[in-house]
């Protein structure tokens, strides 16, 4: 197996999800919500982006000069995307009251599943990068 080849997508990937959750959550504009679901601090995601776009710039250039300080605070930048990308799944937990509505109905610009998927395979590809930089396979 070519771990480098699946390291650099799994980076690929890890920008989309940065650069989505940006664009799906960091409109200046008013949204409309639907009840049932918990709004999004605005600073929540301006932290997962910037974080973000450093783990990347990190990463990569971990990736060419295998520096093992450039590896060891690109994961830790990493991790830190992790958890704010959680944080801004929790969103989608279920928050019902007597007088709330049902959920938005998902669909694949809006809802929790693009959410989910985005996130949670950040959580792995993470894991997956420790796992390849902690085993000197990068």
């Amino acid at each position: 197996m070519d771990w480098s080849n699946v390291t650099w997508l799994l980076t690929g990937l890890g920008a989309v999800v940065v650069l989505l959750t940006r664009v799906r959550l960091g409109g200046g504009a008013e949204r409309r919500r639907s009840s049932g679901v918990a709004g999004v601090a605005s600073g929540l995601v301006k932290l997962h982006t910037l974080f973000g776009v450093l783990a990347l710039v990190l990463w990569s250039t971990a990736l060419v000069t295998l520096r093992d300080v450039i590896v060891y605070a690109a994961l830790a930048a990493w991790w830190i995307v992790v958890v704010l990308g959680l944080l801004l799944l929790a969103r989608w937990l279920p928050s019902a009251g007597r007088h709330s509505e049902e959920t938005a109905a998902d669909a694949w610009g809006a809802g929790a599943g693009l959410s989910a998927l985005g996130h949670l395979g950040m959580l792995v590809g993470v894991t997956y990068f420790t796992f390849v930089a902690l085993t000197n396979r990068l």
